[in-house]
Protein backbone atom coordinates (compact mmCIF):
# COMPACT_ATOMS: atom_id res chain seq x y z
CA UNK A 1 0.00 0.00 0.00
CA UNK A 2 1.20 3.55 -0.64
CA UNK A 3 2.26 6.09 1.91
CA UNK A 4 -0.68 7.40 3.35
CA UNK A 5 -1.51 11.40 2.33
CA UNK A 6 -3.35 13.85 4.10
CA UNK A 7 -6.84 14.09 4.17
CA UNK A 8 -7.02 16.99 1.76
CA UNK A 9 -5.52 14.95 -0.85
CA UNK A 10 -9.08 13.31 -1.54
CA UNK A 11 -11.05 13.03 -4.54
CA UNK A 12 -10.46 16.30 -6.72
CA UNK A 13 -12.76 18.58 -6.46
CA UNK A 14 -13.59 17.50 -3.17
CA UNK A 15 -17.25 16.42 -2.89
CA UNK A 16 -17.91 17.73 0.52
CA UNK A 17 -16.27 21.06 -0.33
CA UNK A 18 -19.65 22.29 -1.99
CA UNK A 19 -20.75 22.16 1.93
CA UNK A 20 -20.52 25.64 3.61
CA UNK A 21 -23.52 26.70 5.66
CA UNK A 22 -24.35 25.37 8.32
CA UNK A 23 -28.17 24.56 7.19
CA UNK A 24 -26.70 22.14 4.44
CA UNK A 25 -24.61 19.99 6.67
CA UNK A 26 -27.55 19.54 9.08
CA UNK A 27 -29.88 18.76 6.50
CA UNK A 28 -26.57 16.76 4.87
CA UNK A 29 -26.05 14.95 8.74
CA UNK A 30 -29.58 14.20 8.96
CA UNK A 31 -29.67 12.60 5.45
CA UNK A 32 -26.29 9.80 5.83
CA UNK A 33 -27.77 8.92 9.42
CA UNK A 34 -31.56 7.97 7.72
CA UNK A 35 -29.13 6.22 4.95
CA UNK A 36 -27.26 4.48 7.10
CA UNK A 37 -29.81 3.03 9.17
CA UNK A 38 -31.89 1.95 5.67
CA UNK A 39 -28.78 0.20 5.40
CA UNK A 40 -28.36 -0.96 8.65
CA UNK A 41 -28.42 -4.60 7.71
CA UNK A 42 -25.14 -4.36 5.51
CA UNK A 43 -22.99 -3.12 8.34
CA UNK A 44 -24.12 -5.39 11.00
CA UNK A 45 -24.28 -8.71 9.28
CA UNK A 46 -21.72 -9.95 12.59
CA UNK A 47 -20.20 -12.05 9.93
CA UNK A 48 -16.59 -10.76 9.59
CA UNK A 49 -15.78 -10.15 5.77
CA UNK A 50 -12.16 -12.49 6.83
CA UNK A 51 -14.72 -15.18 6.90
CA UNK A 52 -16.59 -14.33 4.12
CA UNK A 53 -14.01 -14.22 1.93
CA UNK A 54 -12.66 -17.78 2.33
CA UNK A 55 -13.50 -20.44 0.00
CA UNK A 56 -14.25 -18.58 -2.88
CA UNK A 57 -12.34 -18.35 -5.92
CA UNK A 58 -12.41 -15.53 -8.44
CA UNK A 59 -10.78 -15.46 -12.01
CA UNK A 60 -8.97 -12.76 -12.46
CA UNK A 61 -7.95 -13.79 -15.96
CA UNK A 62 -10.51 -11.86 -17.29
CA UNK A 63 -9.82 -8.47 -15.22
CA UNK A 64 -7.78 -6.13 -16.92
CA UNK A 65 -5.75 -2.96 -15.09
CA UNK A 66 -8.09 -0.29 -14.88
CA UNK A 67 -11.69 -2.16 -14.62
CA UNK A 68 -14.19 -1.13 -12.32
CA UNK A 69 -15.00 -4.03 -9.68
CA UNK A 70 -18.65 -3.66 -8.59
CA UNK A 71 -20.03 -6.01 -5.96
CA UNK A 72 -24.05 -6.11 -4.84
CA UNK A 73 -24.72 -6.31 -1.20
CA UNK A 74 -27.90 -6.56 0.40
CA UNK A 75 -28.78 -2.81 -0.14
CA UNK A 76 -25.72 -1.13 -1.60
CA UNK A 77 -22.84 -1.83 -3.67
CA UNK A 78 -19.12 -1.97 -3.33
CA UNK A 79 -16.67 -0.62 -6.25
CA UNK A 80 -13.08 -0.74 -6.44
CA UNK A 81 -10.23 -0.26 -9.24
CA UNK A 82 -8.30 -3.12 -10.59
CA UNK A 83 -4.86 -2.20 -10.65
CA UNK A 84 -3.66 -5.86 -11.87
CA UNK A 85 -1.97 -9.15 -10.06
CA UNK A 86 -4.93 -9.75 -8.10
CA UNK A 87 -4.90 -5.83 -6.30
CA UNK A 88 -8.01 -3.81 -6.03
CA UNK A 89 -7.81 0.20 -4.61
CA UNK A 90 -10.85 0.50 -2.87
CA UNK A 91 -12.42 3.78 -0.88
CA UNK A 92 -12.95 1.75 2.72
CA UNK A 93 -14.54 3.60 6.02
CA UNK A 94 -12.30 2.14 8.96
CA UNK A 95 -12.66 3.67 12.47
CA UNK A 96 -8.93 2.23 12.84
CA UNK A 97 -7.89 5.21 11.04
CA UNK A 98 -8.84 7.47 13.86
CA UNK A 99 -7.16 5.48 16.17
CA UNK A 100 -3.31 4.67 14.85
CA UNK A 101 -1.17 4.74 12.33
CA UNK A 102 -0.09 1.52 13.14
CA UNK A 103 -0.31 -0.05 9.58
CA UNK A 104 0.00 -3.89 11.22
CA UNK A 105 -3.28 -2.96 12.57
CA UNK A 106 -5.03 -1.46 9.59
CA UNK A 107 -3.87 -3.40 6.89
CA UNK A 108 -5.78 -6.05 7.79
CA UNK A 109 -9.45 -6.99 5.86
CA UNK A 110 -12.22 -4.56 7.52
CA UNK A 111 -14.64 -5.94 9.47
CA UNK A 112 -18.14 -4.82 9.71
CA UNK A 113 -17.61 -3.22 13.20
CA UNK A 114 -14.77 -1.25 12.10
CA UNK A 115 -16.43 -0.56 8.63
CA UNK A 116 -19.81 0.94 10.61
CA UNK A 117 -17.85 3.13 13.12
CA UNK A 118 -15.91 4.60 10.29
CA UNK A 119 -18.75 5.24 8.65
CA UNK A 120 -19.93 7.46 11.47
CA UNK A 121 -16.65 9.08 12.35
CA UNK A 122 -16.14 9.87 8.74
CA UNK A 123 -12.72 8.52 8.81
CA UNK A 124 -11.74 6.51 5.41
CA UNK A 125 -8.71 5.19 3.69
CA UNK A 126 -7.97 4.50 -0.36
CA UNK A 127 -6.49 0.91 0.23
CA UNK A 128 -5.26 -2.29 -1.72
CA UNK A 129 -6.75 -5.24 -1.32
CA UNK A 130 -6.53 -8.84 -3.11
CA UNK A 131 -10.26 -9.25 -5.38
CA UNK A 132 -10.42 -11.82 -2.77
CA UNK A 133 -10.46 -9.97 0.26
CA UNK A 134 -12.51 -6.94 -1.86
CA UNK A 135 -15.67 -9.35 -2.56
CA UNK A 136 -15.58 -11.07 0.56
CA UNK A 137 -17.96 -14.23 -0.79
CA UNK A 138 -19.46 -11.96 -3.93
CA UNK A 139 -20.05 -11.85 -7.08
CA UNK A 140 -18.59 -9.58 -9.04
CA UNK A 141 -19.48 -7.30 -12.18
CA UNK A 142 -16.88 -5.69 -14.63
CA UNK A 143 -17.11 -2.46 -15.89
CA UNK A 144 -21.14 -2.39 -15.26
CA UNK A 145 -20.99 1.53 -14.48
CA UNK A 146 -20.11 2.29 -18.24
CA UNK A 147 -23.65 0.86 -19.28
CA UNK A 148 -25.74 2.64 -16.38
CA UNK A 149 -23.78 5.67 -16.18
CA UNK A 150 -23.57 5.74 -19.97
CA UNK A 151 -20.43 7.94 -20.00
CA UNK A 152 -17.03 7.31 -21.87
CA UNK A 153 -14.38 6.01 -19.79
CA UNK A 154 -11.06 7.33 -19.59
CA UNK A 155 -8.51 4.88 -20.45
CA UNK A 156 -7.70 1.75 -18.23
CA UNK A 157 -3.95 2.92 -17.43
CA UNK A 158 -5.25 6.56 -16.96
CA UNK A 159 -7.99 4.86 -14.56
CA UNK A 160 -5.34 2.70 -12.69
CA UNK A 161 -2.60 5.69 -12.36
CA UNK A 162 -5.53 8.37 -10.55
CA UNK A 163 -6.57 5.45 -8.41
CA UNK A 164 -2.88 5.34 -7.37
CA UNK A 165 -2.63 8.84 -6.90
CA UNK A 166 -5.18 8.72 -4.88
CA UNK A 167 -3.91 5.99 -2.12
CA UNK A 168 -4.38 6.57 1.68
CA UNK A 169 -6.24 8.55 3.82
CA UNK A 170 -9.39 10.29 2.60
CA UNK A 171 -12.34 12.22 4.02
CA UNK A 172 -15.76 10.08 4.05
CA UNK A 173 -18.98 10.90 3.16
CA UNK A 174 -22.28 8.36 2.64
CA UNK A 175 -23.91 11.20 0.17
CA UNK A 176 -20.82 13.23 -1.17
CA UNK A 177 -17.71 10.84 -0.85
CA UNK A 178 -18.29 7.04 -0.75
CA UNK A 179 -16.71 4.23 -2.99
CA UNK A 180 -18.84 5.02 -5.86
CA UNK A 181 -17.42 8.33 -6.05
CA UNK A 182 -13.96 7.36 -6.31
CA UNK A 183 -14.60 4.95 -8.85
CA UNK A 184 -16.13 7.62 -11.00
CA UNK A 185 -13.59 10.34 -10.35
CA UNK A 186 -10.81 8.13 -11.67
CA UNK A 187 -12.79 5.91 -14.20
CA UNK A 188 -14.68 9.26 -16.19
CA UNK A 189 -12.91 11.91 -14.46
CA UNK A 190 -16.21 13.17 -12.93
CA UNK A 191 -17.22 12.10 -8.99
CA UNK A 192 -20.83 10.65 -9.10
CA UNK A 193 -22.82 8.27 -7.25
CA UNK A 194 -26.04 6.74 -8.27
CA UNK A 195 -26.49 5.71 -5.34
CA UNK A 196 -26.48 8.52 -3.15
CA UNK A 197 -28.64 10.42 -6.06
CA UNK A 198 -31.18 7.71 -6.13
CA UNK A 199 -31.31 7.77 -1.79
CA UNK A 200 -31.53 11.74 -1.96
CA UNK A 201 -34.72 11.40 -4.61
CA UNK A 202 -36.33 9.04 -2.30
CA UNK A 203 -36.19 11.36 0.21
CA UNK A 204 -37.52 14.32 -1.93
CA UNK A 205 -40.69 12.12 -2.80
CA UNK A 206 -40.97 11.40 1.31
CA UNK A 207 -40.72 15.25 1.88
CA UNK A 208 -43.26 16.59 -1.18
CA UNK A 209 -46.16 14.15 0.37
CA UNK A 210 -48.25 15.95 2.72
CA UNK A 211 -49.04 12.81 4.24
CA UNK A 212 -44.92 13.01 5.54
CA UNK A 213 -46.53 16.69 7.28
CA UNK A 214 -48.94 15.07 9.23
CA UNK A 215 -47.21 12.19 10.44
CA UNK A 216 -44.60 13.98 11.54
CA UNK A 217 -47.25 16.19 13.79
CA UNK A 218 -48.90 13.14 14.77
CA UNK A 219 -45.60 12.06 16.10
CA UNK A 220 -44.65 15.22 17.95
CA UNK A 221 -47.88 15.62 19.54
CA UNK A 222 -47.50 12.05 20.84
CA UNK A 223 -44.16 13.06 21.86
CA UNK A 224 -45.27 16.22 23.73
CA UNK A 225 -47.74 14.10 25.63
CA UNK A 226 -45.26 11.29 26.50
CA UNK A 227 -42.34 13.60 27.53
CA UNK A 228 -44.38 16.96 28.67
CA UNK A 229 -43.57 20.69 27.34
CA UNK A 230 -39.77 20.42 27.85
CA UNK A 231 -38.15 22.21 25.15
CA UNK A 232 -36.44 19.48 23.84
CA UNK A 233 -39.77 18.00 22.78
CA UNK A 234 -41.59 20.33 21.85
CA UNK A 235 -39.20 22.35 19.27
CA UNK A 236 -38.90 19.45 17.24
CA UNK A 237 -42.58 18.58 17.47
CA UNK A 238 -43.42 22.20 16.10
CA UNK A 239 -40.51 22.71 13.41
CA UNK A 240 -40.17 19.84 11.66
CA UNK A 241 -43.71 19.63 10.77
CA UNK A 242 -43.08 23.38 9.81
CA UNK A 243 -40.01 22.67 7.57
CA UNK A 244 -41.83 19.94 5.98
CA UNK A 245 -44.45 21.85 4.85
CA UNK A 246 -42.73 24.55 3.70
CA UNK A 247 -40.67 22.26 1.88
CA UNK A 248 -43.28 20.50 0.16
Amino acid sequence: MLPRRAPSAALSPDPTSRMKNPMQEVVTFLLEKLLLISNFKLFSSGEPAEDKAKGRFYDISSFLRGDVLEVPRIHLTHYGIYLGNNRVAHLMPDILLALTDNQELTQPVVSSKRLLLGVISKVASIRVDTVEDFAYGADILVNHLDKSLKKKALLNEEVARRAEKLMGLSPYSLLWNNCEHFVTYCRFGTAVSHQSDKFCEIVKIIIRDQRSVLASAVLGLASIVYLGLASYATLPAIFIPFILWMAG
